[in-house]
C-alpha cells in the first residue's frame, strides 16, 4: 500500500521517531525491556501496592500510610482549569521534535567527550609524550583540559535526567549506551538507571524526608546532609555537617551515584530479588545480558584509551592505566559534581533553608548568576530551586531545566513558583487528618517563601 500524503509528510525528527504507530510500539518495547516500568507521577493519592515489580510498590500500611513517618500517602496538587491555562505549558507532554532534540544533544555531547579525549591524547603527542614533559607542563595541560572536560560531563548527566523525564525511549536502541558510558569503568545499564530513579521517587516525594514511602537507592548519599539536620528542632549541628560534608564530593568521585560503579553494585545487590533463597528468573532471562552488553561498550572504550595511553607514547601494553589515570578523574569529577547537585544539595535541609528566605533571583542575583555559569545555564539552576515541584509531578512536569530548553528558563522560572505558590500537594482531608500529617519541614519552608517573594526587595 502506498503511503498516504500525512504519511509521507514527515518531519526529519519523524525519521527517528516516526508516526504515533511507530512510537507507541516502541514505548512498549523499552517499558517491557524495564519489566512494565515506566517514569510514572506518584503524587495521585494511590500509591501502588501491588505489580508485577517489587521495585515499583510503595511501603504503606492499609490505611495508605508511610509505614515509616506514619504520613498519608500525599496527593499532589496539579493547576487545571482555564485560571491556570498559563501554567499548562509546563505540564504538556513533550512532542517527537523535542524528544528527538534532547537524545541528539545527548548523542553529540557523549561525541564531544571522545573529542576531548583525542584533544589530551595529540597534546601528549605533539609534545613528545607525558613520559618526556616535566610534572609543571604536564599539570599546566592536563588541569584545563580536566577542568573543561568535567563541565561538559556535568551537562551530560543534565541531559540524562532531563531525556529520563518525558523521553525516556531512545529513537534508535543503541543510543541507549551512550547515556554515561564513561563515568566510571563500569555502570548500570539505561534501563536499570531509568528504573532505579523510579525507584528514588516512588519511596521519596518530600525532599526531606527520604525513603519515606520504601526504600529510596541514594539513600546513603543523602546521610552527609541530614544526620547533621534536626527534624524535631528544624536546625543543623554545623560541626557535625562540616565534618562529614567534605567526604560528600569523595564518595560522588568513587562512584556512589546514580552513573557510578558503588551504586552499581548496592542496585545490583537489590535487584532483581526473588523468592526465599532463589534467584530471580529475570535475572538469568534478561538482567545479565542486559549488563553484560552495555558494560561490554564501557569496557570497549575504556579498552581504547587504555591503548592509546601506551603503544603511542612508546609504552608497554601495562602501562596504559598511566593515561587513563587523568582521563578517568576529570570525567568523575565532572559526572560526580551533576550528581552532588541533583541528589545532595537539593535534597538538603540546609539549602531548603536558604530557600525559604525568599527568591534566589532576587535576593541574591549575584549566586543566581554564579551558579548559572557553574551549571550551564539558568535553566539548570531552576532544577535547584524548584526540585520539589519535579518531585511532586517528576514526569507531568519532568525536569525544570528540560522545560527550560524550550520555554525559556524565566517563563518556566515564575511558573514553578507559581505553581509552589498554589501549594504543589492538596491538604489532608479534615477526617483523616492525624499528628503525622501535620506540615512537614518542606511545607513549612515553601509558605514562608511564598510570602517573602511577594515582598519588594530592599537593595542595599
Amino acid at each position: 500500500m502506498p503511503p498516504t500524503k500525512k504519511q509521507s509528510q514527515r518531519s526529519r525528527a519523524s525519521m527517528f521517531y516516526g508516526a504515533d504507530e511507530y512510537l507507541k510500539e516502541l514505548k512498549e518495547k523499552m517499558v517491557k525491556e524495564v519489566n512494565g516500568i515506566e517514569m510514572l507521577d506518584f503524587g495521585s493519592g494511590k500509591p501502588v501496592t501491588t505489580g508485577a515489580d517489587k521495585m515499583l510498590v510503595h511501603a504503606v500500611n492499609s490505611e495508605n500510610r508511610s509505614e515509616r513517618t506514619g504520613r498519608l500517602f500525599p496527593t499532589a496538587n496539579k493547576p487545571e482549569g482555564k485560571q491556570h491555562a498559563n501554567l499548562a505549558f509546563l505540564f504538556a507532554k513533550l512532542n517527537e521534535d523535542m524528544c528527538q532534540y534532547m537524545w541528539s544533544v545527548l548523542c553529540f555531547i557523549f561525541l564531544l567527550e571522545l573529542v576531548m579525549i583525542i584533544v589530551l591524547w595529540a597534546i601528549f603527542m605533539a609534545l613528545g609524550g607525558p613520559d618526556k614533559m616535566d610534572w609543571g607542563t604536564y599539570l599546566a595541560v592536563t588541569i584545563p583540559w580536566g577542568v573543561v572536560t568535567a563541565y561538559i560531563c556535568v551537562q551530560h548527566i543534565y541531559i540524562d535526567h532531563d531525556v529520563m523525564h518525558g523521553a525516556t525511549y531512545p529513537p534508535v536502541d543503541y543510543m541507549k549506551f551512550f547515556t554515561h558510558p564513561l563515568s566510571d569503568f563500569f555502570s548500570l545499564p539505561w534501563e536499570e538507571f531509568v528504573l532505579e530513579h523510579n525507584r528514588h521517587h516512588a519511596s521519596t516525594v518530600d525532599l526531606l524526608k527520604q525513603g519515606e514511602f520504601g526504600w529510596d537507592p541514594e539513600m546513603f548519599q543523602y546521610n552527609f546532609t541530614m544526620i547533621p539536620y534536626n527534624d524535631e528542632t528544624e536546625k543543623t549541628n554545623w560541626f557535625l555537617f562540616l565534618l562529614l560534608f567534605p567526604f560528600c564530593p569523595l564518595i560522588h568521585f568513587l562512584g556512589l551515584n546514580d552513573t557510578g560503579s558503588l551504586f552499581a553494585m548496592e542496585w545490583w545487590f537489590a535487584f532483581p530479588d526473588g523468592e526465599g533463597d532463589k534467584c530471580s528468573k529475570s535475572f538469568w532471562d534478561k538482567w545479565i545480558w542486559t549488563r553484560f552488553y552495555h558494560n561490554a561498550f564501557v569496557w570497549s572504550l575504556w579498552g581504547a584509551v587504555w591503548m592509546l595511553g601506551s603503544w603511542p607514547f612508546g609504552r608497554e601494553l601495562t602501562e596504559g592505566w598511566k593515561f587513563i589515570i587523568p582521563v578517568t578523574c576529570a570525567f568523575r569529577a565532572g559526572f560526580g559534581t551533576a550528581w552532588m547537585f541533583i541528589t545532595n544539595f537539593t535534597h538538603s535541609p540546609q539549602w531548603n533553608g536558604v530557600l525559604s528566605h525568599g527568591d534566589p533571583h532576587r535576593s541574591m542575583p549575584c549566586l543566581h548568576n554564579l551558579m548559572a555559569v557553574v551549571l550551564g545555564g539558568k535553566h539548570r539552576w531552576n532544577e535547584m530551586l524548584f526540585h520539589d515541584a519535579h518531585h511532586a509531578f517528576p514526569n507531568a512536569i519532568g525536569t525544570l531545566s528540560q522545560r527550560g530548553r524550550f520555554h525559556g528558563w524565566k517563563k518556566v522560572h515564575d511558573a514553578a513558583a507559581e505553581v509552589l505558590d498554589l501549594g504543589i500537594w492538596k491538604p489532608v482531608d479534615a477526617s483523616l487528618a492525624r499528628e503525622a500529617d501535620k506540615e512537614t519541614t518542606m511545607q513549612k519552608n515553601r509558605r514562608k517563601q511564598s510570602i517573602a517573594r511577594k515582598k519588594p526587595v530592599v537593595k542595599t
